[in-house]
C-alpha cells in the first residue's frame, strides 16, 4: 500500500468511532449548570461524553480519563483555581503518558491566564457566552488533527 493510502486510511480511522470527551469539575467549585450544557452540546454534535460530577480531583480527572481513553478532558471551572488545577492535570497527563489527550476547558478565567495556560500546553479555553458549536468544532478539528488510531 503506498503511503498516501495508508494517510487516508489513518484519517479515516478517526471516523470509526465516536470522539470521547471527559467533562469535568474539579475541586470546591459546586456549579455545574455551564458544564451540564456543554456536556449535551458535545452529544448532540456527536461525541461520547463522560461527565464526572462536582468536587473531582486532578487525580480522579487524569484516571477517569485513561480509564474511559477519552481524546480531550474539558474542565469547567469558576472558582478562581484555573492556574492551580490546568497544570496539575498537564503533569498528570503527562506522568501518564497522555500526550495526545487534548486538555481544554472554560469558565471564568482572565484572559492573561488564559494565554499563560495556552503557553503551557492547555488547549484553547472558552469564556462565559462562547457559542457551544465554536467548542465542538474545535474539540474535532483538534482530534483529526492529534489523534492517530
Amino acid at each position: 500500500m503506498t503511503d498516501q493510502k495508508n494517510i487516508a486510511i489513518k484519517k479515516d480511522s478517526v471516523q470509526q468511532r465516536p470522539i470521547r470527551v471527559l467533562v469535568a469539575k474539579v475541586g470546591l467549585d459546586g456549579h455545574d449548570r455551564g458544564a451540564k450544557v456543554i456536556a449535551t452540546s458535545l452529544r448532540d454534535a456527536g461525541m461520547e461524553v463522560i461527565y464526572t460530577g462536582l468536587r473531582q480531583t486532578p487525580e480522579m480527572v487524569v484516571n477517569a480519563a485513561l480509564q474511559e481513553d477519552v481524546d480531550a478532558i474539558g474542565i469547567s471551572i469558576l472558582s478562581g483555581a484555573h492556574n492551580t488545577v490546568f497544570p496539575k492535570i498537564l503533569h498528570l497527563l503527562k506522568e501518564k503518558k497522555m500526550d495526545d489527550v487534548l486538555l481544554t476547558g472554560g469558565g471564568i478565567i482572565p484572559e492573561d491566564d488564559m494565554k499563560s495556560l495556552n503557553e503551557l500546553g492547555v488547549g484553547k479555553l472558552f469564556p462565559p457566552g462562547t457559542p457551544t458549536t465554536a467548542i465542538a468544532e474545535y474539540i474535532k478539528d483538534w482530534v483529526k488533527e492529534h489523534r492517530d488510531f
